[in-house]
């Protein structure tokens, strides 16, 4: 879904400002979950999706890794790839073929029916100059990079200890590991490789890539459509609730569609959120399935406030606001009661933060959520980060204190405050007729225009 909801916006961008059409190609594993049918349900006619024939991957472990499972995936699917792309272009002029940052193997498709391939890489550029570099480095060191004695700099990067490093590439004899090395590998194939990031942002790193070859194009901040959540109802009534909260007064908080935490770390959490005195919009979702009791009934374990300490939703009536599984970001994100973001740093929210101008604690959780972290702490400046314990637990003092601190009225959080405002208005200027993303988007069009022209 991380990649999809960006790429369904690039490709709704094309149709509208540019008249293009879009056949939007997606390899499957089974049926689409509702997460990706809402996705999809929403495309304009002018973009045609076809969902592959699902390919059977029960001869993995159960154990593998998504980036494996993503990677064998996407191969696995090549020939049914093959015989939609030969349908397309029988009827089409087809200017390009871009593919998802897991997709290089389709690369020997387009050399075959004679496309140009590009990348849509929807995380951010310090995390692409990674994959750029991935090579030279598996060859320069032969350790686990989580060892590596001094954190990782890379042109134009912020300096990434070791630790912080995607966790699919700190075990090389994993197969995650090398899938993600053969994708990288092929990257230099790409025509060239649009990034969702934009110049305010990643100035430095920007300038270093766009030295290089293939053409890099920083088109974002491409988020979720502000349409996405019209008609929403507010069954829960958590813009309700907001309406009636001080400005920039509540924290909101959620993790993702695929963020879990354990049971102890969703209970200090609660006591956290609870005793920082701050008002916060929390989004429940049930523990990670194997910190759950397995005699609790099913309704008990489908239930997440059930995992909630006792009397909890009694003594934050009024300070507090619990919506179970799913809430409408965008619209909490732009409203002007909501005055912080404790996120999983997902490259989609951390944009969508930074586009409605809220900073952020940062709590990650997989992929290069610890990169993003990172990045936004030492480097942008727009989020603080709590530190865990020994254990790798973070309390719930420790909660308390990064909360009071994003949301208090001064020191450090007026400074995340003020340059989170700076760069909302740099994220509104890069997408403007004469901004630096639309140039580059123009610049990119411009190609495929010549191209099936």
């Amino acid at each position: 879904m991380g990649h999809l909801i960006p790429l369904t916006e690039l490709a709704k961008q094309l149709v509208h400002h540019h008249n293009f059409s879009i056949t939007l190609i997606l390899p499957t594993i089974g049926p689409p979950s509702m997460a990706m049918k809402s996705v999809l349900d929403r495309l304009p006619e002018t973009i045609t999706c076809i969902l592959l024939s699902p390919v059977n991957l029960d001869d993995q472990p159960k154990d593998a890794k998504g980036e494996t499972r993503i990677s064998i995936a996407m191969v696995r699917s090549l020939p049914y790839l093959r015989e939609e792309l030969k349908r397309v272009i029988s009827s089409k002029r087809v200017a390009a073929f871009v593919i998802d940052l897991f997709g290089t193997d389709a690369f020997d498709l387009a050399k075959e029916f004679g496309i140009r391939p590009y990348i849509f890489f929807p995380c951010n550029a310090n995390v692409l100059q990674l994959l750029l570099n991935l090579s030279s480095l598996h060859q320069s060191y032969s350790g686990a990079f989580k060892d590596l004695p001094q954190p990782l700099c890379l042109p134009g990067c912020v300096p990434i200890p070791g630790t912080e490093i995607l966790p699919p590439l700190q075990d090389k004899k994993d197969d995650a590991y090398m899938w993600i090395l053969h994708h990288a590998r092929r990257y230099s194939l790409a025509e060239g490789i649009l990034v969702n990031t934009f110049v305010d942002l990643e100035s430095s790193v920007l300038e270093v890539l766009q030295q290089g070859i293939p053409t890099i194009y920083p088109v974002g901040p491409i988020t979720s459509s502000s349409s996405i959540g019209k008609g929403f109802d507010d069954a829960s009534g958590c813009l309700q609730w907001l309406d009636n909260q001080p400005l920039e007064s509540v924290l909101y908080v959620s993790f993702g569609s695929f963020g879990f935490l354990s049971y102890e770390q969703m209970i200090e959490l609660a006591y956290g959120l609870e005793i920082s005195g701050q008002r916060f919009l929390w989004v429940v979702k049930c523990p990670a399935a194997a910190t759950i009791d397995a005699s609790l009934s099913k309704q008990m374990r489908t239930d997440p406030f059930h995992f909630l300490p006792d009397g909890y939703l009694n003594r934050i009536h009024g300070s507090g606001f619990l919506v179970p599984s799913w809430a409408p970001q965008i619209q909490i994100l732009n409203h002007g009661s909501t005055g912080g973001f404790l996120s999983h740093c997902g490259w989609n929210s951390t944009l969508e933060s930074i586009v409605c101008g809220k900073p952020m604690i940062t709590w990650p959780l997989y992929a290069e959520q610890r990169m993003n972290a990172v990045m936004l702490v030492e480097d942008i400046g727009v989020a603080v980060r709590p530190k865990p314990d020994e254990n790798g637990l973070i309390g719930r003092e420790e909660i308390s204190r990064v909360v009071k601190i994003l949301m208090g009225g001064g020191g450090e959080g007026k400074s995340l405050r003020d340059k989170t405002r700076q760069l909302k208005e740099g994220a509104a200027s890069v997408v403007s007729e004469d901004g630096s993303s639309n140039i580059s988007f123009l610049e990119v069009v411009d190609k495929w225009k010549q191209l099936s022209s």
